[in-house]
C-alpha cells in the first residue's frame, strides 16, 4: 500500500512569486537578501514571526531557490543544544559552499520560540554568538515573537507575516483541486477556507482529507468543524456586545471552544470599549452595570475553584453573558474591534521573567552553596550591585556563567547597551582564558596579596618568611630536598562577603 504524499509538500512553492498573501513580507525579504549579495547588510538575520500556517517556512525555502543558495535547517525536533548549534550553524555561518564566495548558505532555524528545557541548553547564547560572527544569512522563524529573548531581537530584522484571507485561501485550493483532477461542488472550496481561519496549511490538509478516496465531493462530505475558536469567540463577542437576546447569546457559548474561566477575561477586556460613551474617562452606567454582573459571576467561579464543583460554571455563564448583554443603554454603532485579554500576555512574558530569574538563582545558589529560594530573594540583589562596577563585572558574570539575556536581567536594563555587550565580551575572554591561569575573582585593584591580612591563606602564609612556623621551615626543607617547590601559589580572593 502506497502512502498518497502530503499535498502541503507536494505544492509547496517553489519561488517566492507563488507564495500566498503576505506581499509586502516577502518583498521586505527577499530586498533583505538581495543585500547579501552586495556584502554583508546591517542585520545579517531575519525574524519570520507570525500564526502558525500562513507559508512561513515555504518563504524560506522559496527565497533559497530563488537566490540560488544551499539552505540547512534546525527544526525543535532536531536536539538544539549550544554545541549541535555551534557545531552545524555555527560552521556553516562561517565557511563558503562549494559554489565559492557568491554562494550562500541559508541557515534556518524553525519554531525558534520553542528554545527550552535540556534538550536546548544553551541554544539562545549559540545562536546570539553565531548572528554576530555569521558570514552567511540567517533566517529565524517563530510563532510568538515575544518568545524570542530580546539579546536576539535586537540584531534581527522582524518581518510579521498576517493570517491569509479567506479569498487567498480560496484561490489557491481551487489551483490545486484543479491539478488533482477533483471535481467540488458549490460552495465546497469556499467552506474550507472559512474554516481553516487563515491557515493555508490547514485548509490544504482538509481539501486532501475530503478527497482521500473520491473524485468529486459534495457538501455532505465535508464533517470539518472550525479548527480554531477565534472566530467563534468573536462572533460570541458579537452577540454578547451587540445584539439584544440574552437567550441567544447564552447558547451561543454552548458551542464555544471556552471555559468560563477564559470567557469572563473577553468580556472584561472588551467591556470598556464596547459600551464606552462620547466622553473618554467617564464611566457610563452602562459599563458600571456591567462589571456588576460580572463580578457576580467571578464569585461562583472562585466558588468553582474551591469546591471543585463545576455546577456552578451554569451560574457564573448566565450571569457574565446575560447580564452584560441587558446592561447596555443603547447598541453602538460603528465597527471597534474585539482585543484578546491583555491579562494572558501580561502573564506570558511574567513566565518568561520568572524562568529568567528561576535560571540566575540555580546559577547563584550553586556558586554559593545556598538555597535557590535564598538564592533568588536576597542574594540576586547583592550581585546586581556587584555588577555595576565596571572592574568586577566581567568576572563575576565569567563565574557564574551568565548569558546576555540573564545579564541584562539582572541589571535590570530594558536593553543590550554598549556597556553590558562589552561586560560580557570581556567576561568570554576571562573563560576563554581559564584553562590557562585561574581567574582572580574580586581582587582590588592596587593592593599586593597580603595587603589584607584576613584574605591570606595558609598557603599563602607559607611564602611569607616572617610569619612561617618552625614546622613549616621542615616542610619547606624537606619539599627543598624533593626538588618540589612550594613558592607558586594562587592569589588571594577577596570574598563576596568582605564588601
Amino acid at each position: 500500500m502506497t502512502i498518497p504524499k502530503e499535498w502541503t509538500e507536494k505544492y509547496r512553492p517553489k519561488s517566492l512569486a507563488e507564495i500566498v498573501g503576505n506581499p509586502a513580507a516577502t518583498n521586505q525579504l527577499k530586498a533583505w537578501a538581495q543585500q547579501w549579495l552586495e556584502g554583508k547588510p546591517e542585520k545579517k538575520a531575519v525574524l519570520l514571526h507570525g500564526p502558525a500556517g500562513v507559508g512561513k517556512t515555504s518563504t524560506a525555502y522559496a527565497l533559497a531557490i530563488d537566490m540560488g543558495w544551499e539552505i540547512i535547517e534546525l527544526n525543535a525536533s532536531d536536539q538544539r543544544t549550544g554545541e549541535v548549534i555551534e557545531r552545524i550553524a555555527g560552521s556553516a555561518s562561517k565557511m563558503s559552499t562549494l559554489g565559492g564566495y557568491s554562494s550562500k548558505r541559508l541557515i534556518v532555524l524553525d519554531e525558534a520560540d520553542n528554545m527550552h528545557g535540556t534538550s536546548d541548553r544553551g541554544g539562545t547564547k549559540a545562536i546570539g554568538e553565531i548572528i554576530q560572527d555569521t558570514s552567511q544569512p540567517i533566517l529565524l522563524i517563530a510563532n510568538d515573537v515575544y518568545g524570542i529573548p530580546s539579546s536576539i531581537r535586537s540584531n534581527v530584522m522582524e518581518i510579521k507575516f498576517n493570517a491569509l484571507q479567506t479569498r487567498s485561501i480560496v484561490s489557491a485550493l481551487k489551483q490545486i483541486a484543479q491539478k488533482e483532477g477533483l471535481i467540488c461542488g458549490v460552495g465546497i472550496i469556499e467552506k474550507i477556507a472559512e474554516n481553516a481561519d487563515g491557515d493555508m496549511r490547514s485548509a490544504i490538509n482538509d481539501l486532501q482529507a475530503v478527497a482521500l478516496g473520491r473524485s468529486e465531493v459534495n457538501i455532505e462530505d465535508i464533517a470539518t468543524a472550525p479548527r480554531d475558536n477565534k472566530d467563534s469567540i468573536f462572533k460570541v463577542m458579537e452577540r454578547i456586545f451587540k445584539g439584544t437576546d440574552a437567550k441567544k447569546a447564552l447558547e451561543a457559548t454552548y458551542t464555544l471552544d471556552e471555559s468560563p474561566e477564559d470567557l469572563i477575561h473577553w468580556i472584561d477586556e472588551n467591556l470598556p470599549v464596547q459600551y464606552a460613551g462620547k466622553d473618554e474617562g467617564i464611566i457610563t452606567d452602562s459599563i458600571q452595570k456591567g462589571y456588576g454582573y460580572i463580578s457576580r459571576a467571578d464569585l461562583f467561579l472562585g466558588r468553582v475553584q474551591k469546591r471543585q464543583n463545576y455546577i456552578m460554571w451554569r451560574y457564573a455563564s448566565v450571569l457574565m453573558t446575560c447580564g452584560t448583554v441587558v446592561a447596555k443603554s443603547q447598541t453602538k454603532r460603528g465597527f471597534v474591534k474585539f482585543n484578546p485579554p491583555s491579562l494572558w500576555r501580561h502573564m506570558g512574558q511574567l513566565k518568561a521573567k520568572r524562568n529568567m530569574r528561576n535560571n540566575i538563582a540555580s546559577k547563584i545558589a550553586d556558586h554559593c552553596h545556598e538555597s535557590m529560594r535564598y538564592s533568588g530573594s536576597d542574594i540576586l540583589f547583592v550581585y546586581s550591585i556587584l555588577l555595576q562596577d565596571q572592574n568586577y563585572a566581567p568576572a563575576i558574570v565569567a563565574e557564574l556563567g551568565l548569558d546576555l539575556d540573564e545579564l541584562i536581567f539582572i541589571t535590570g536594563a530594558p536593553k543590550v547597551t554598549k556597556k553590558l555587550q562589552k561586560i560580557y565580551d570581556d567576561a568570554q575572554e576571562l573563560i576563554k582564558g581559564k584553562s590557562e591561569k585561574e581567574i582572580a575573582f574580586f581582587i582590588e585593584r592596587g593592593k599586593t596579596a597580603f595587603s589584607n591580612k584576613k584574605q591570606a591563606s595558609i598557603t599563602d602564609m607559607t611564602d611569607n618568611k616572617e610569619e612561617v612556623s618552625f614546622e613549616e621551615k621542615d616542610n619547606s626543607e624537606n619539599d627543598k630536598k624533593n626538588g618540589t617547590k612550594n613558592g607558586a601559589m594562587k592569589k588571594p580572593q577577596k570574598t563576596l562577603f568582605d564588601f
